[in-house]
C-alpha cells in the first residue's frame, strides 16, 4: 500500500504524448473515477508527484483543474482533497443520466445496424465473465463500454456529447455498487439487446429508464446506510 493510500499497480504510467499537465490530470481523473482515491482521501502534491514520476508544477495544475471541475476540493491551509459527492448531487446527476440514456436505447432500436447489435452481444459476454469471475474492476469498465455502445449505436452527436458530459461521475457513482448489481444489472443489458434487435423502441426506452433508475436507487440506499 502506497502512502497516499493507492492500491499497488493503481498508478498509471504517463506515456501517451501530449502536455504533462493533460497527462497528469487525465491520470488523476482515473484513479478518482475507479475510487482508487477515495471521496475525502486527502490529496498530497510531493507524494502524488512522486507516484506519476513528476515535478510537483503538473500536479498543482492537474488539482487546481480538478478543483474547478468539482472533483478535487482545495480547502485553504488544509491542501487538496477529493471531492465527497453529497446526496443531492448524486441524484441529480443519476437522474439526468436516465433521461439522455432512454433516449439512447430508443434511437438505438431504430438505428442499430448488425455490427453494432454483434458488439453489444460481445460486451455482454464478457461482462458475465466479469461477474462471474468477481472482477468488478473488469465489469464496471465493461459497464461504461455498453452504454457507451448505445449511445453511439443511437446516432445523435447532440445527445453522445451531453452524454460524455456525464459519463466519468456516472462511473464514479456505479463503482461502489457494481458488486451488488452484479448478474442483475448484465441481465437487464441482455434484455435490453433483445428489444433492439427486435427494433421495440418504447420497449428499450423504458427498459433503460428501468435500469438506470435501478443504479441510481442502489447508490443513494448505500449512501444512506
Amino acid at each position: 500500500m502506497l502512502s497516499t493510500g493507492l492500491p499497488q499497480g493503481a498508478v498509471p504510467k504517463l506515456e501517451r504524448p501530449g502536455p504533462l499537465r493533460d497527462r497528469v490530470y487525465e491520470a488523476l481523473l482515473e484513479l478518482i473515477t475507479t475510487r482508487a482515491l477515495q471521496p475525502g482521501q486527502h490529496l498530497v502534491e510531493s507524494e502524488l508527484a512522486g507516484h506519476l514520476g513528476v515535478s510537483r508544477q503538473p500536479v498543482r495544475e492537474a488539482l487546481q483543474r480538478l478543483n474547478t471541475e468539482g472533483w478535487v476540493d482545495l480547502r485553504p491551509a488544509q491542501g487538496a482533497f477529493v471531492h465527497e459527492p453529497t446526496e443531492r448531487e448524486a441524484d441529480q446527476l443519476l437522474t439526468v443520466r436516465t433521461l439522455l440514456e432512454a433516449e439512447a436505447a430508443r434511437l438505438a432500436a431504430l438505428n442499430a445496424d448488425s455490427a453494432g447489435i454483434e458488439a453489444l452481444e460481445e460486451i455482454l459476454a464478457q461482462g458475465l465473465e466479469a461477474v462471474a469471475s468477481d472482477d468488478v474492476d473488469a465489469a464496471v469498465v465493461l459497464n461504461a463500454r455498453f452504454h457507451a455502445k448505445i449511445m453511439d449505436l443511437a446516432g445523435n452527436a447532440v445527445l453522445a456529447e451531453l452524454a460524455a458530459q456525464v459519463g466519468r461521475r456516472v462511473r464514479w457513482y456505479h463503482t461502489p455498487v457494481a458488486r451488488q448489481r452484479g448478474g442483475k444489472s448484465w441481465a437487464e443489458h441482455r434484455d435490453l439487446i433483445a428489444a433492439i434487435v427486435n427494433r421495440d423502441e418504447q420497449l428499450a426506452e423504458r427498459l433503460m429508464r428501468e435500469h438506470t433508475e435501478h443504479t441510481r436507487r442502489s447508490y443513494l440506499a448505500q449512501v444512506k446506510s
